[in-house]
């Protein structure tokens, strides 16, 4: 991942509505959420989180998938995975600690 690009994604994250949608769907794994039911779980209105998503979308955080009338929206695994990577890539000053490396805190990792 590139500055340019993390500034975004950062950047689009650095909104409390938006940063709650990106967690809902990271929570929804790969199948995702229909942009209604987020709409619902967030208590945003639908052209508010529109708005919201568009940015998402924009960062690449996020894509939807057109079913009818309604869109299906999902965490780019790999773009939130690249900006961890991003933030972290001299954790540690370059040692060999494992004590920052993504999902160490947890013991978990996407």
């Amino acid at each position: 991942m590139e500055t340019d690009q993390a500034i975004s994604a950062l950047t689009a994250l650095g909104h409390a509505t938006r940063l709650a949608a990106f967690r809902l769907l990271v929570e929804a794994g790969p199948a995702g959420r229909m942009a209604g039911a987020i709409a619902e779980a967030l208590g945003v209105p639908g052209a508010t989180l529109s708005f919201h998503l568009k940015e998402l979308v924009h960062a690449g955080l996020i894509s939807g998938e057109s079913r009818g009338r309604n869109i299906c929206y999902r965490a780019n695994f790999d773009a939130m995975n690249s900006l961890v990577t991003y933030l972290t890539h001299n954790c540690c000053a370059g040692s060999s600690s494992d004590a920052c490396a993504p999902g160490a805190a947890t013991g978990r990792t996407c």
